[in-house]
């Protein structure tokens, strides 16, 4: 059976195609009642604010008519920005060689946080080189969240 943010991947990223841009990725929290549904957009030209508010409009005209969510819920629709999430393998392996911030599930070897060189990707695993020394395997399904850290020039 497919999660909620998958049921809703599938339902927005063909509507997100059609206006011009890639579905980034979705995140989807709730908060007693209501709910949050945010997704990130991105394309080649950038992302404006009238990118994000076709897709707003879209979007909810196919989720009222859908109604995945059943209950009360707020959209927002936005660019991933400079410290951009990181969802799935090939977005990994697009950024391979940036600095990661990367967030487990599970410990492994007793910490969840990890901080490092994204070395890219091996099979479902990611390759975090956290020193000189040290790489780590970390499985994408072990990954809870994941953001690009900004460098900026000095």
């Amino acid at each position: 059976m497919a999660s909620k943010r998958e049921r809703l991947e599938g339902l927005l990223a063909p509507v997100v195609a059609s206006l011009g841009c890639e579905l980034w990725g979705i995140e989807y929290q709730t908060h007693g009642r209501s709910a949050l549904l945010r997704i990130f957009i991105d394309s080649e030209d950038g992302i404006s604010v009238d990118d994000c508010e076709k897709v707003s409009r879209q979007a909810s005209a196919v989720l009222d008519v859908e109604d995945p969510i059943g209950s009360k819920y707020t959209l927002e629709v936005s660019s991933p920005g400079l410290d951009r999430p990181l969802y799935k393998l090939d977005q990994f392996e697009r950024f391979a060689g940036a600095q990661v911030e990367v967030r487990l599930r599970m410990p492994l070897d007793g910490q969840r946080k990890w901080r490092g060189l994204l070395a890219g990707v091996e099979g479902d695993e990611v390759v975090l080189r956290v020193d000189s020394e040290n790489e780590y395997l970390l499985p994408i399904d072990s990954i809870e969240k994941a953001n690009v850290i900004p460098q900026f020039k000095k």
